[in-house]
């Protein structure tokens, strides 16, 4: 069979955050100026607010991609007529890029399975097509699908659904779980997609040997490109492979050749696969809470020194989700409080260093200013009103002003036209 020429792009979160604008451009770069980028809304057929999400979509691409999106409408199998599924699956065959995201995956695999989608999608990938999957459909394309509303919020027994194995017609027979690294439940785990480790841990036991988890970080993309041979990863998180507890993880903006990421998919992580970070467990072998404090703030300190984006923001988000992971954890109660101190001095170092840029470089600062409002909508979630507040403070006193909206945070410098999208 002849190399696929496209590109299958796993987004984890943040499919049409600013934090995924980088991406988008990347994936659209590649592809001709006249390609055609079209939207499925099967995942989210069933919600009211369906076509508000393809509104939302089409304006995100429209303003911030300078690309029109059109509409693939697929919202239920059974309720189109064979002249509509028609349309559908040739405004599909006619796309360059395509694009599906939120929703439920069980209802998408509902409503997929049976049809003539999933063969349109492995045949434009294969032709050359760029297939961008994120959060809810990114579950559907492994050999099997987590049905996290039924167990998140039904209560159901965890257990697997078969999903589209699209993956695993590229040689990647694995399952994909999006959201892995989410913080939002603040006390509580809600990491793996809300599953929580617990219960990934039975999940695992319940895959059959031989099928590892692909997990990808909020506002991440694991790019898998099959005309250049390698999986780039990129946003401001990372991709994990994980067999039965071990695991390997590849950070930002690592790109890996694509026969050593399908080796390490395939092979335990004993045999070494080239590239990554092993991880023997989750926690197994991890340092303290306070050693590891310590060396995230060592870290944000040497970035700041070199001004070096990608590992400020990533130092925020991992002692973010260190603090929010240890609420509440026997025998940590005690060092929250100097964590907590110690994320806010980073805050404060952070914002000593943008009062030193010039103001006439908002670019170069969106990328930190968005990875301050993301922490800090995760803080409003949470109901952290005093952490939240004090980064829009302190922020703010270095000229970055911070509204809240309807639709979201956004900011911008002070007397600046215009403003800038919230990036959480």
């Amino acid at each position: 069979m002849a190399i696929p020429r496209g590109t299958i792009a796993i987004l984890g979160s943040g499919e049409t955050a600013d934090s995924m604008v980088r991406v988008h451009r990347y994936l659209l770069g590649r592809l001709s100026p006249a390609a055609r980028a079209v939207f499925i809304d099967t995942p989210a057929g069933f919600q009211m607010n369906a076509d508000d999400l393809f509104d939302k979509s089409r304006e995100y691409f429209l303003k911030r991609l300078n690309r029109p999106l059109e509409r693939a409408s697929f919202r239920s199998a059974q309720g189109l007529s064979s002249y509509e599924a028609e349309r559908a699956y040739q405004a599909l065959r006619d796309a360059d890029y395509i694009f599906v995201g939120p929703g439920s995956p069980t209802y998408a695999l509902k409503n997929w399975v049976g049809t003539q989608i999933p063969k349109i999608l492995e045949e434009r990938v294969r032709e050359g097509a760029c297939f961008v999957a994120a959060s809810a459909a990114a579950l559907t394309l492994g050999r099997f699908t987590l049905p996290v509303y039924e167990i998140y919020k039904v209560g159901e027994e965890v257990h697997w659904v078969g999903g589209l194995d699209l993956l695993g017609r590229f040689g990647l027979p694995l399952v994909v779980i999006p959201h892995w690294n989410n913080a939002e439940g603040g006390t509580h785990d809600t990491r793996f997609c809300y599953m929580g480790e617990p219960r990934l841990v039975r999940l695992e036991t319940l895959l059959p040997p031989g099928i590892p988890i692909l997990g990808v970080d909020e506002h991440t993309a694991c790019i898998l490109d099959f005309s250049a041979d390698r999986a780039l990863i990129r946003g401001a998180g990372g991709v994990t492979l994980r067999h039965g507890g071990e695991q390997t993880v590849y950070r930002r903006g690592e790109e890996i050749p694509l026969g050593e990421f399908r080796r390490a998919a395939v092979s335990s992580p004993a045999d070494k696969p080239i590239g990554g970070e092993q991880v023997r467990t989750i926690e197994a072998g991890a340092q303290p809470f306070r050693l590891r404090v310590k060396s995230l703030r060592e870290d944000f300190e040497r970035h700041l020194q070199e001004f070096r984006s990608e590992g400020l923001i990533r130092n925020l988000l991992d002692l973010d989700q260190l603090i929010w992971k240890a609420c509440g954890e026997s025998g940590e109660e005690e060092n929250l409080s100097g964590a907590r101190e110690i994320f806010r001095g980073m805050i404060v170092q952070l914002g000593l260093r943008l009062a030193e840029v010039p103001g006439d470089t908002p670019s170069a600062l969106a990328p930190l200013v968005e990875a301050l409002l993301e922490v800090r909508e995760r803080l409003r979630s949470a109901r952290q009103w005093e952490l939240a507040d004090f980064i829009r403070d302190r922020i703010g006193q270095v000229g970055i002003v911070v509204e809240d909206t309807p639709q979201g945070a956004r900011w911008r410098f002070d007397g600046e036209a215009g403003g800038k999208g919230r990036s959480a």
